[in-house]
């Protein structure tokens, strides 16, 4: 389990305060816990966090995935609501992909498939998405990302593009990001199905059904949300090398 953790060096010696880090109480890994215990200037609490596995900084929200989990994720439908949510939050949510090419190849999906679900995850929903080899590298990533943006941020986190305030606005925004679709198709799908979630889950006959919405815009965003069918590719583990 995790415990509470809290290095008074940095306030005390007008360094910068504390990085305060929130471990969802369901995150179970020893090695990160491990990881955390070696950084300076950082507080570790324990909540359940309703969105992601780490807050950090106040300001983001970590999912971490190993690579094998990652693969599990795209076939069961789970990775895409994960990631819905984590765009819909107010924080800014990253995706970390923990773990080498090798962790792959037991899960034979498509290099394809991978790849879709990266597209739809940075692309269009906008999470970017970062690398780590492991639990150790998960951890200073995190630690890192928070540093980086106090030093090189005052008075407010600068991120490129838009970002709409409100939660319909969100929805509309993100819903803009999919092949063929503007404010009155986005409006017309939220509508329909009332949320990003069940958009990106609405079979082809679904979404031909909404006004707006034809064949050629329903296979693109089909396309774009879509996982093939997972199959081994002797591909896929080269698009992982660190």
């Amino acid at each position: 389990m995790f415990g509470k953790h809290h290095y008074s060096y940095c306030k005390g010696n007008g360094l910068n305060p504390d990085i305060e880090i929130i471990v969802d109480d369901r995150e179970r890994s020893e090695a990160i816990r491990q990881a955390l215990d070696t950084i300076k200037c950082i507080t570790v609490k324990i909540q359940r966090l309703a969105v992601g596995d780490f807050q950090v900084g106040g300001r983001f929200l970590f999912e971490r995935k190993t690579l094998s989990d990652f693969a599990v994720s795209v076939i069961d439908g789970r990775l895409f609501k994960q990631m819905t949510q984590l765009a819909m939050s107010p924080l800014n949510g990253v995706l970390v992909l923990e773990g080498s090419s090798r962790d792959l190849k037991p899960s034979r999906v498509r290099r394809e498939a991978l790849q879709g679900a990266l597209i739809t995850t940075s692309l269009i929903l906008g999470i970017p998405v970062l690398r780590a080899f492991n639990p150790d590298e998960t951890a200073r990533l995190m630690v890192y990302t928070a540093r980086q943006v106090r030093f090189a941020a005052t008075g407010g986190l600068p991120r490129s593009g838009y970002r709409p305030k409100g939660k319909r606005k969100q929805q509309l925004h993100i819903l803009q990001s999919l092949p063929g679709v503007g404010p009155a198709r986005a409006a017309r799908l939220l509508a329909r199905f009332g949320s990003v979630q069940n958009v990106l889950n609405a079979s082809f006959e679904n979404l031909i059904s909404v006004e707006g919405i034809g064949s050629e815009t329903a296979r693109n965003i089909d396309w774009a949300v879509r996982e093939p069918e997972a199959a081994y590719d002797s591909k896929t583990v080269k698009m992982f090398d660190l």
